[in-house]
């Protein structure tokens, strides 16, 4: 390996190492989460206390409703002054209704007829609990809007539901794997669909209606607001009706530094337009005054989207994160604007999505919402979608071990860069080859004539048709399938709770020993895969300096066994099936540097480099119209003296 190509592995582990500064919290914010940290406790007893006043209030609700029912019409009375015509409706019992098919379980409540929860039935937590994407007391959603002088919020208020049955279910056709949300199986194998509607009646004949239809194997629910003689009592001058959602997001995978906490945040996409969302990595808020395609609440692994039919007019989104917070990992707000004509009837059509974060699903729908999954920056991006996604899903069809896909996956990559590999140690042979002559060079050139001999350096390489970048070109070329893979894996669903020998999960990092104590970078736990991908480096390491005779640059020998460690501490804590890979790929590499120095003769090559030397060098075409177009303004000059 020649300096060039030292150069260039440096260059890709500072680029890993920025990337890795970058995604560290700043002085601010450390001082931002010491405060956060300190204040958890209030914010739990804060919480506490407003679930708990939540339940003295259903109480005191109760308890007036008991003492009414000797005078109802004082409790009417006084609900009529608080939301006049909705009077009637804020007088209820909250009951809860289900809705269900092979993927998902939604529950419902009367009080306010929104969704209470969803849960994911083919999935569970890190500690083997029901996945609930939200749940209950700490969800709110309805709309708010100006009705005769009052400001009605629809939470507050009770919906009559129009159906007989607390639970629904929706049937169909077994659903083999793979397919499951795949709506080409749904067109070849339809299922059933079932709707629950839940009215709230003003008058007879004027009301305000949700419902929700959810069809078989599928992750979405569709949802209309119906408005039919609203316009009598909404207050005429407004032009929009505001959709509130909030909820405290739940935890799903187990704390680590570089997993669920750092993929928690809020997407949305402008119609017709681009992709955007809120900070990774902390608070943060945008007042959205352009419309909107959809809004999405993402964790990790999956995610909670409100997509418009058309188009939402406006929205203000906000999340606040929760720091250590072994329940919860943020707080999630949208006010979204839906547009409001005032007609005697108006419908307004959207959709949700409750389901995993996975690339072919959420693609599918063709508003990307595959943005969820992210794959790394641009060109990245482009070898996770149109290569590594592609040969994984094919792998996944016919294999259903995930240490044996990274395997066969790793060595069909390796395969497809053996050809770079190649030419890459071909071209440190040809440097070696060289180096006599160029130490020649170093020894008849003084320290200060570094052009002369940089003009000579390179003049030898072409004599002897040496391309000194011939180690490096190959390196780079592989590096965005490296860094490909260092987003690919700690963010692919398919390896999520899938074990693979001692790794319980390869989508997180495979403890094989609990520390005491937490090491700075390096966290409180032992990942043997990233033991072995170390180990496997450093003997890589080993085999590449035994290949360099160049002394100009005796300590990036040191550097380079310092990098394998630096890696450890950076890949700790992150997926299983990343260091699993990096292990593999470079067993491979080791394997192939072998076989390649069995059957190249470097001295057959040094033999080739002598000939080449004594052969006239043949010039380019450019250098040659170049020579051409210098003897032409020479003898003009000539010519004008």
């Amino acid at each position: 390996m020649d300096k060039k190509s030292i150069i260039g592995i440096v260059i890709i582990f500072a680029i890993l190492v920025v990337f890795s500064i970058i995604n560290q919290p700043s002085k601010e914010e450390i001082e931002a989460a010491k405060h956060r940290r300190d204040s958890i406790a209030k914010v739990e007893a804060e919480r506490e206390f407003i679930i708990n006043q939540q339940q003295e209030q259903a109480a005191e609700i109760n308890s007036i409703a008991a003492s009414d029912s000797i005078n109802p019409e004082n409790q009417l009375l006084e609900k009529t002054n608080q939301f006049g015509v909705f009077g009637n409706a804020a007088i209820g019992e909250e009951q809860f209704y289900t809705l269900e098919n092979n993927l998902m379980k939604i529950t419902f409540t009367n009080k306010g007829g929104r969704i209470y929860s969803v849960e994911l039935k083919n999935y569970q937590t890190h500690d083997s609990l029901p996945l609930i994407l939200f749940d209950g007391p700490e969800t709110q959603f309805g709309l708010n809007f100006f009705a005769q002088n009052r400001s009605i919020q629809t939470n507050q208020l009770y919906f009559t539901p129009l159906a007989n049955r607390k639970e629904v279910v929706v049937t169909g056709p077994e659903v083999k794997k793979g397919s499951e949300g795949k709506i080409k199986f749904n067109k070849e194998n339809p299922g059933g669909k079932e709707s629950f509607s839940f009215r709230l009646e003003v008058s007879p004949g004027n009301f305000m209606e949700y419902v929700y239809t959810l069809e078989y194997n599928s992750f979405l629910v569709d949802f209309n607001v119906n408005l039919q003689g609203m316009n009598q009592y909404i207050a005429s001058n407004q032009a929009h009706l505001n959709l509130n959602w909030t909820f405290d997001v739940p935890r799903q995978e187990r704390i680590s530094q570089f997993g669920e906490d750092t993929y928690t945040n809020i997407m949305y996409k402008f119609f017709e337009d681009e992709v955007d969302n809120l900070s990774k990595t902390k608070s943060d808020e945008k007042n959205l005054s352009t419309r909107l395609k959809w809004i999405g609440f993402k964790q990790l692994f999956f995610n909670s989207t409100i997509i418009a039919n058309e188009s939402f007019s406006n929205a203000q989104i906000k999340q606040t994160k929760f720091e250590e917070n072994p329940k919860y990992l943020a707080n999630f707000y949208a006010d979204i604007s839906l547009l409001y004509e005032g007609k005697p009837t108006e419908t307004t059509g959207m959709q949700f999505y409750f389901g995993p974060n996975h690339y072919q699903t959420l693609k599918q729908y063709d508003i990307e919402l595959e943005n969820h999954v992210y794959l790394g920056y641009v060109i990245v991006s482009w070898v996770n979608k149109f290569l590594i996604i592609p040969i994984f899903n094919f792998l996944r069809k016919y294999i259903d071990n995930f240490g044996l896909i990274i395997l066969l996956l790793t060595i069909f990559i390796k395969t497809i860069l053996f050809p770079f590999t190649y030419k890459s140690y071909l071209s440190q042979a040809k440097m070696r080859a060289l180096k006599p002559e160029i130490d020649e060079l170093s020894a008849k050139f003084p320290a200060d004539k570094v052009m002369e001999k940089q003009q000579a350096t390179m003049a030898l390489y072409k004599k002897a048709g040496v391309n000194p970048m011939g180690g490096c070109l190959p390196m780079l070329l592989q590096f965005p399938i490296l860094i490909a893979m260092f987003f690919f894996f700690p963010t692919s669903i398919e390896l999520r709770q899938e074990g693979f020998l001692w790794a319980t999960d390869l989508s997180t990092y495979d403890s094989i020993l609990d520390l005491p104590f937490t090491i700075p970078f390096y966290g409180s736990h032992v990942s043997l895969f990233c033991l072995l991908m170390t180990i496997t480096t450093i003997i890589s390491t080993r085999m590449n300096q035994q290949a360099i005779t160049s002394q100009a640059m005796p300590g990036m020998k040191t550097m380079m066994y310092l990098m394998p460690v630096m890696f450890l501490f950076i890949l700790n804590s992150y997926s299983a099936g990343l260091s699993y890979y990096y292990f593999l790929a470079n067993v491979i590499t080791i394997g192939q540097t072998y076989l390649i120095r069995f059957f190249v003769d470097e001295d057959k090559i040094r033999l080739q480099l002598q000939a080449n030397k004594k052969k006239p060098v043949q010039k380019s075409n450019f250098q040659k119209r170049l020579e051409e177009l210098a003897k032409q303004r020479g003898g003009q000059a000539s010519r004008k003296k």
